[in-house]
């Protein structure tokens, strides 16, 4: 085991590598409750059955993909890094693709399941590194960003803190509620934890904020801790299912733009965490990041395996970062969180008190983690700066990830051309446009 993990090589031990798989596990948990809720759409009222996910279900395929994916990523890659159903995908999932295109989750995770076959396969052929350096990077950092500011977005309307306005589309909402308190409460907790560098501060903060709505009678007390683990029947196989029964609802314009939307920012936020964690765990090499490959195909894989189980897109995790800093170097890490996800299994009783109000800090945390990629685009070229902002400010108030996307990437040409700069332009970003302009004529 110490020979296939090259523990002596890396100058690690099991100890080490235990502490930092326990520690990368702790600070990336909250995707147990998040996931389902957010999946379930729990937050919205009076939505009929048949659109929303089972949450049990769902809580089931987010362990499960969490455990395959960073087992594949030990095993493979042998990286420190793991995997779980991505946040921002998630959202993009439920509230763009279901709530405001109305395409049902069957077909969704069918959409998520050709993403992970497309990403296979750009792995597999080598292509994946032309899409890449022809996206501009400051339009990587926008989505990067622009997904932040939607998650934070999301995050302050489950809490109550932000509400519909007729006069003015939003306004503040009632800070005098219970549950809106009791968010606030969780949010000051967590950025105090996370301020202070705490490992898990995201996840030791809904625990907290979970036990004081207890303590004050806004969340039920759970009759269990441990008990047997809910079926993953409602949602395993579906996508596959669906993909073969349904082929026409998968194969739509809009899906197109759908799968695209998956396929892009797991392509590039899977490339963005290897490198950022790989680099913190030094094992980067000339600037090159050895077995690169072996890693987007442990992603990818994963990604297939989460659809069919049954949940959103299952991305590399930058919380990964938190293991490494506790000491993690190798692949033995991922195989220890994978260990902690499949323990999860059994202690679903306890997530019955995770409400939208308890796991609405955590997204507004990790809303401020991604935005910080703004910091990242030159403003003061006016051509990029335009369809760099679109793409942020797009995300938030189109409540649709897709819909930013579409707005940079039909700018970015446009701007380069009237610039003068039309050689600077890849191929690939003028197929992007016309896709993205079938797109809004789709929706028209």
């Amino acid at each position: 085991m110490k020979k296939f993990f090259q523990f002596e090589e890396l100058g690690t031990n099991y100890r080490r590598e235990f502490i930092g798989g326990l520690t990368t596990f702790l600070s990336m948990a909250y995707i147990l409750a998040v996931n389902p809720l957010t999946l379930s759409l729990s937050s919205v009222k009076d939505l009929p059955d048949a659109m929303r996910m089972n949450y049990g279900a769902v809580f089931v395929a987010t362990a499960l993909a969490a455990a395959i994916g960073s087992l594949l990523m030990g095993l493979l890659a042998k990286y420190p890094i793991a995997l779980a159903p991505g946040m921002g995908l998630n959202a993009f999932f439920a509230y763009t693709v279901i709530l405001t295109y109305g395409i049902p989750w069957q077909t969704a995770l069918s959409g998520v399941l050709c993403s992970g076959l497309i990403f296979i396969l750009l792995t597999l052929s080598g292509i994946r590194e032309r899409i890449i350096n022809a996206i501009p990077a400051e339009l990587k950092f926008a989505v990067g960003a622009g997904i932040g500011l939607f998650i934070t977005f999301i995050g302050f309307q489950d809490a109550g803190i932000i509400v519909n306005n007729d006069a003015v589309l939003v306004g503040l909402g009632d800070l005098t509620s219970g549950n809106t308190l009791l968010a606030i409460f969780g949010l000051i907790l967590t950025v105090v934890l996370m301020t202070r560098g705490v490992k898990g501060g995201i996840f030791i903060g809904i625990v907290v904020t979970s036990i004081v709505g207890m303590f004050f009678g806004l969340i039920d007390v759970p009759h269990k801790i441990v008990d047997s683990v809910p079926s993953i029947k409602p949602t395993f196989g579906v996508a596959i299912d669906n993909f073969i029964h349904h082929p026409g609802h998968v194969f739509t314009i809009q899906m197109l733009v759908v799968i695209l939307t998956f396929l892009f920012v797991d392509f590039f936020d899977t490339a963005g965490t290897l490198v950022a964690v790989a680099n913190q765990a030094g094992l980067l090499k000339d600037n090159v990041l050895p077995r690169a490959g072996k890693g987007l195909l442990a992603d990818s894989c994963a990604t297939v395996v989460g659809a069919v189980l049954g949940t959103s897109t299952t991305t590399s995790y930058i919380e990964s970062s938190a293991g490494v800093a506790a000491g993690a170097k190798s692949g033995f890490a991922s195989v220890v969180t994978a260990g902690f996800f499949i323990l999860s299994l059994f202690f679903f009783p306890l997530l019955s008190v995770i409400t939208p109000y308890v796991t609405a800090p955590a997204l507004i945390i990790v809303g401020v983690l991604m935005v910080s990629t703004i910091g990242e685009i030159d403003w003061k070229r006016f051509e990029i700066a335009v369809p760099a902002f679109l793409t942020i400010i797009a995300m938030p108030l189109t409540y649709s990830i897709a819909t930013g996307i579409a707005c940079g990437f039909i700018f970015y040409p446009i701007t380069m051309i009237v610039k003068g700069r039309a050689k600077d332009i890849n191929p690939i970003m003028y197929f992007l446009f016309v896709i993205f302009i079938l797109y809004f004529v789709f929706l028209a």
